[in-house]
């Protein structure tokens, strides 16, 4: 019986939950699994995730290598998917959620509240830039991209006070220690 091929994006964060995915396939289905790395738009392109079309820049190149066959499944961030279900595919399982939380890491041990005003702020999330911005309106919100590694460079004694990720990803990648 040839594996079943696995999905995902080469980032740190996508191949750990891939391989999370991957162990209870194999373990639950007693088949062998592969993982095939798949290159998007958003792994590609650079700006911001709005000046290249929000939804769907990390997904749409997972869909079609299952739509034409280089994969078997898919695995990806829910929160990062369209609504809308492509004409196809499924979605077909989700596993145990982590803390949904989203967490601050700032420079010196700051929190949301000790953050000097004036405090350079990075978020990649339109939603996570709003709530920042009504919690502390003095904030320099700053759009930013990449993993989480290039995130957390950026703090201190990079060009940011703090930047604001999911607790999830900090959780998978054993990174909590970057939480304030």
């Amino acid at each position: 019986m040839p594996p079943v091929r696995i999905g995902t994006r080469a980032s740190a964060l996508a191949l750990t939950q891939t391989g999370h995915v991957a162990d209870a396939l194999a373990r639950l289905g007693g088949f062998d699994v592969e993982t095939v790395r798949v290159r998007t738009d958003g792994d590609r392109l650079t700006g911001s995730l709005t000046s290249l079309g929000g939804t769907g820049v990390f997904v749409t190149a997972l869909r079609e290598a299952l739509l034409d066959g280089r994969c078997d499944v898919a695995v990806h961030s829910l929160k990062d998917l369209p609504t809308a279900d492509p004409v196809g595919l499924t979605l077909g399982a989700v596993p145990p959620r982590e803390d949904p939380r989203d967490a601050l890491c700032a420079r010196d041990g700051l929190t949301l509240a000790t953050l000097p005003p004036g405090a350079r702020v990075g978020t990649g999330s339109p939603r996570r830039a709003a709530q920042l911005l009504a919690a502390r309106p003095d904030l320099d919100v700053v759009d930013i991209r990449g993993n989480v590694d290039t995130r957390l460079g950026r703090v201190a004694p990079g060009d940011l006070d703090a930047v604001v990720l999911a607790r999830a990803g900090l959780a998978r990648l054993g990174r909590l220690d970057a939480v304030t």
